[in-house]
Formats: C-alpha cells, sequence, structure tokens
C-alpha cells in the first residue's frame, strides 16, 4: 500500500472524490492526509471545530471504501478488544500508544486548540475506533500510532496476489 503522508490543500476535484468515498459532503475538511497509488484520497485532516463550532476531535478521517471495508472486519473480528487488552499486558506497547495519543493531541492543538485531553480512538487507555488509528498510521506515517501500523499489515498480509495489479 503506497501513501503520501504530506498534507494539501483540497481542491475541488478532491473534495468530489472525498464525497463519493463517504458519500455525504465531508463535514470540517482542511487537508488530504494521505492518498492511495492511485493518487485518491485515503486520509482527511478534518477542523478541530465544525463550521457551526462544535468540537471534532478526530483530526484524521479514514475515507476510502475500501480500506473502511477492511478496517471494519478486523474490528468485527474483535481486534480491538485484543489490543485493549494488550495495552494491560505491555507496558512498552502502552507507553508507545500514550505517545501516539500525545502526538495526536499535538497535532490537533496546533491548529486549534479544544482545551480537552480527549484525542480519538480511545487512545490512551484502550481501542475504540480502528479506523482513526489507521487514519492516524497513514497520515503520520510508520511508528507514530503501533495500532494503526499492526492494522495496517495485517490489511497488507491478507491482500490477495491479484489486488497488486
Amino acid at each position: 500500500m503506497t501513501v503520501s503522508s504530506d498534507a494539501c490543500t483540497v481542491g475541488e476535484a478532491d473534495r468530489a472524490v472525498i464525497e463519493r468515498q463517504l458519500g455525504r459532503p465531508p463535514r470540517g475538511l482542511r487537508a488530504v492526509a494521505a492518498r492511495d497509488a492511485a493518487g485518491e484520497p485515503t486520509v482527511v485532516q478534518t477542523n478541530p471545530k465544525l463550521e457551526d463550532g462544535t468540537p471534532f476531535p478526530t483530526l484524521y478521517y479514514l475515507t476510502s471504501p475500501r480500506l473502511v471495508a477492511l478496517v471494519s472486519r478486523l474490528e468485527s473480528e474483535g481486534l480491538m478488544r485484543e489490543m485493549t487488552d494488550r495495552l494491560a499486558e505491555d507496558p512498552e506497547l502502552a507507553e508507545r500508544y500514550r505517545r501516539a495519543h500525545e502526538a495526536y493531541l499535538a497535532e490537533r492543538d496546533a491548529i486549534e486548540p479544544l482545551g480537552t485531553d480527549v484525542s480519538a480512538g480511545g487512545m490512551p487507555d484502550r481501542v475504540k475506533c480502528l479506523h482513526v488509528h489507521v487514519a492516524h498510521a497513514l497520515a503520520a506515517g510508520p511508528g507514530v500510532n503501533p495500532f494503526g501500523d499492526e492494522a495496517l499489515e495485517l490489511i497488507e498480509h491478507r491482500r490477495p496476489p491479484e489486488a497488486e495489479a
């Protein structure tokens, strides 16, 4: 899976693709944070507040229908529960996850502080939404979000050979 993690301004063509991917107009759209090998958006960065001022703590949002479906499958298999259990058993993993949470907050607060330490996806105490972690991993790059990286690795290993074409 090839992605670019350079956030860029959202043009009308990207906006149209994102709306098609989501099946609705995007809310709080700020930038494209990652793209697939074909150049289509896979992750968007959202503003910390929606247009009406409502706080929106999810900084990165997964838009690729294919990735959303693959991540949903991992969630339905109980991966989030297993990941959360591992936080209690592995202090090093818990520390890496806490650092991912802090990085997420720092990125969001650099745009607009919300005055809260709530990030997204259950960080830093549990894994609540794997989609957020995959989006964060794609946007921030490898090594930032351990559970996003792990989910992407699982997805990559499950891809059938014909998906490479």
